[in-house]
């Protein structure tokens, strides 16, 4: 496994600790986690044909709709909540992120900032931005709400969220100044 974002939330994660991965896909992530760290938790997903590939990973997922909540599970009920690549394509932004903050005591989330510099270029040549970070079109993407790094800060200023800590990415690689600006994807440790 190369990938760079899977590497930094597994930094981010205790070993033997219990998460719940929001949007899971194929439970890739969980499967990566439960190798590297001996966590346990759930994997939640909405499409049948990434249920199936979950369960071939050998994760517990549950297939459900995030836009219901999260009250299947108790309060704390996790060590760690993550929202891996998923934050854009949410209804109500602010009701997942008060629920992932009661289920958990810490919560990671990443995002394709909007903001990045190929991104923009693309608006301004009068185009919707397509990238490997945001590969459909505009007509056909689950992404409805985009935003970029500096909108995130906001948010969770809003939220009362902490970010502990911080890593942008642009194809794979880290990137360390102007983010905002560099970064094709943000990824975030949040705490209350």
């Amino acid at each position: 496994m190369n990938r760079l974002d899977f590497i930094k939330i597994s930094e981010w994660i205790e070993p033997n600790s219990k998460v719940l991965d929001l949007g899971c896909a194929d439970g890739a992530l969980l499967k990566y986690l439960q190798a590297e760290k001996m966590t346990t938790g759930y994997g939640i997903e909405i499409t049948p044909a990434n249920i199936e590939k979950g369960i071939k990973n050998k994760i517990n997922i549950i297939q459900m709709n995030l836009e219901d909540g999260l009250s299947v599970f108790d309060n704390q009920f996790f060590d760690t909540v993550i929202l891996s690549q998923t934050l854009q394509a949410m209804v109500n932004i602010e009701k997942i992120m008060d629920e992932m903050k009661r289920v958990a005591k810490n919560i990671i989330v990443s995002f394709p900032n909007f903001g990045y510099w190929k991104n923009r270029l693309q608006i301004i040549n009068g185009k919707m931005p397509k990238s490997s970070d945001l590969p459909h079109e505009w007509y056909n993407t689950p992404n409805i709400h985009l935003c970029t790094v500096k909108d995130f800060y906001d948010l969770c200023e809003k939220k009362r969220l902490i970010i502990e800590d911080q890593l942008f990415l642009s194809e794979n690689q880290p990137i360390k100044y102007f983010s905002n600006l560099r970064g094709s994807i943000g990824i975030f440790k949040l705490s209350k």
